[in-house]
C-alpha cells in the first residue's frame, strides 16, 4: 500500500495504490514507486545472474 500526503499543512492523506510492489512502481503519481522501480529492476538483474550460476 502506498499512502501520499502533499503539502506542509495537509493534515490528511490518501491511498495512492493498494497492489503489488511492481504495480506501485508503475503508478505515475506514487513517490514510493519512483524509488521502488529501480530497486525492483536491480533485483531482477541480480536474480538472473544468480540463476545462471
Amino acid at each position: 500500500m502506498d499512502i501520499k500526503t502533499d503539502g506542509v499543512f495537509d493534515f490528511g492523506s490518501r491511498t495512492i495504490a493498494r497492489c503489488t510492489p511492481e504495480e506501485i512502481a508503475a503508478c505515475p503519481v506514487s513517490y514510493t514507486g519512483k524509488f521502488l522501480g529501480p530497486v525492483l529492476e536491480k533485483g531482477k538483474k541480480t536474480t538472473k545472474k544468480s540463476k545462471a550460476v
